[in-house]
């Protein structure tokens, strides 16, 4: 089984959300349907960058890495280009 750390992107106002996961279809589509309160009023998301990990704990250390306004700063110059694409 894999976890995994991932980033959604809103379409509606380019907001970036990092989240955790072990399935990660199924949040996607959940975050995609309304259903995760922290996410509905901006949908759509796109996704736009994961991670995957065999253990749970290094899953949930890196999403709050990533979840610091520094890194997730710098996660949006890494993914610069991809954040571009509508």
């Amino acid at each position: 089984m894999f976890y995994y750390v991932y980033v959604l992107r809103s379409i509606k106002n380019n907001d970036l959300y990092i989240g955790f996961s072990g399935d990660l279809r199924e949040r996607v589509k959940d975050h995609d349907q309304g259903n995760v309160k922290a996410t509905k009023d901006n949908r759509p998301w796109k996704l736009v960058y994961y991670e995957a990990y065999h253990d749970k704990r290094d899953a949930t250390k890196r999403e709050r890495q990533l979840k610091n306004h520094r890194a997730k700063s710098d996660l949006r110059k890494q993914l610069k280009f991809s954040l571009e694409l509508g």
